[in-house]
């Protein structure tokens, strides 16, 4: 039987425990979330902005309680699944697409100097923070693609540091992204690369953030295109639409020794069974709707065309990217004109995203914005300039 509290005991508990006491939940919270999930379907500026649907939350409210960093039943289902799933031996489930990339680095590399090449615009050389520096003491070789759109293996021999010369970092890591500003990268091309990099003792690292969309434009298996990789980092967050999580993918030494770095890191999570179902949710439902979500964004595409917009770059997956002075307007007019629309649109400049939860409606409005601009252009005085040839 517990002991008796006095009443001086409990009024002194209360003292410091009442000022920590917080209710995050708004009276009207449900309310709130469909709200957001409202604008979030009339928002352009990135696929991160997906919110988990009420569906994926009864799911995972079901989840197992254990501790990731000892074991949790779900969370380890999730990774043997995504193993198998991509044709590796095992995955390490972590907080971020961020943090697959950089353990893969730091795991693939044991005894510096050496380098990591990378296209210049990657997403682990251009946005996260110098990780590369900052976590693996590494130098970043990035390369602009000769063709503009994605390395060829003529620019990896052109950039690669291969001899011993003491000058140089040697290159022990080649990380590909795909897709790379929405864009497919070949996988001809992806497998010329990954073979001479492999004759050389060279770690091939797959930034897959949106492996998702390749496999489903291109009808091709996971396992197929990641063949060619000694790790991927996949994610849930973006295109699939959880609320959190990437996996790791590799050999089960390389995870292992990953599974290592991630607790150094500050990665090792506990109670994640709940963010492994909202995974596991997200694949089995949300995948197979990427096709819409290609399909309307090449509708937006059409659109923009007719309209005179010139497109930039042709519309290949999820991303479509349109420059709109060829009808006489520009990225902040539009946007704010965007913004006054009875139900507002959000937008981020050159860059168009949909996603799995992007309205069709949203669409037909935005197309609505541009043509009512170029119909006020024109009838300002404003004549499209002629190409050059």
């Amino acid at each position: 039987m517990a002991p008796a509290m006095s009443g001086d005991f409990l009024k002194g508990r209360d003292r410091v425990t009442d000022p920590a006491k917080l209710d995050v939940i708004a009276i009207n919270q449900a309310k709130d979330n469909e709200q957001h999930r409202s604008i979030v379907s009339r928002s352009f500026v990135s696929d991160t902005l997906t919110a988990p649907s009420k569906e994926m939350y009864e799911y995972a409210i079901q989840a197992s309680l254990g501790d990731d960093v000892y074991h949790d039943p779900n969370t380890a289902a999730l990774e043997a699944h995504m193993a198998r799933l991509f044709g590796k031996e095992a995955a390490l489930f972590v907080p971020s697409g961020t943090m697959s990339n950089q353990l893969a680095v730091r795991t693939h590399l044991k005894q510096p100097p050496y380098s990591v090449l990378c296209d210049h615009r990657s997403h682990i050389y251009a946005c996260e923070a110098g990780g590369i520096a900052l976590n693996s003491g590494a130098q970043a070789i990035p390369v602009i693609p000769s063709n503009g759109r994605h390395l060829t293996l003529e620019d990896i021999q052109n950039f690669i540091v291969l001899d011993d010369n003491i000058h140089f970092a040697l290159t022990e890591v080649i990380e590909l992204e795909n897709t790379l500003y929405g864009s497919i990268f070949p996988q001809d091309e992806i497998i010329r690369i990954s073979e001479y990099a492999h004759k050389r003792g060279i770690k091939m690292h797959l930034d897959g953030a949106r492996i998702w969309h390749v496999a489903i434009e291109t009808g091709t298996p996971l396992d197929v295109l990641c063949k060619p990789f000694d790790s991927i980092s996949a994610c849930f967050s973006k295109g699939l639409g959880a609320p959190v999580g990437s996996c790791l993918i590799g050999n089960k030494e390389f995870i292992t020794r990953a599974r290592w770095f991630r607790k150094a890191f500050g990665g090792g999570m506990r109670q994640t069974g709940f963010l492994a179902a909202t995974a596991a949710f997200a694949l089995s439902n949300n995948f197979p709707k990427l096709t819409s979500v290609h399909q309307l964004a090449k509708r937006l595409e059409r659109g923009l065309l007719e309209i005179g917009v010139e497109i930039t770059v042709r519309t290949e997956t999820c991303m479509v990217f349109y420059d709109p002075s060829s009808i006489g307007t520009n990225y902040t007019e539009i946007a704010e004109r965007a913004e006054r629309l009875p139900r507002p649109l959000s937008l981020g400049g050159s860059r168009l995203v949909l996603h799995i939860q992007t309205a069709e409606q949203a669409v037909d409005d935005l197309l609505g914005v541009l043509r009512d601009l170029a119909q006020e252009k024109k009838a300002a005085g404003f004549v499209k300039p002629c190409s050059k040839s």
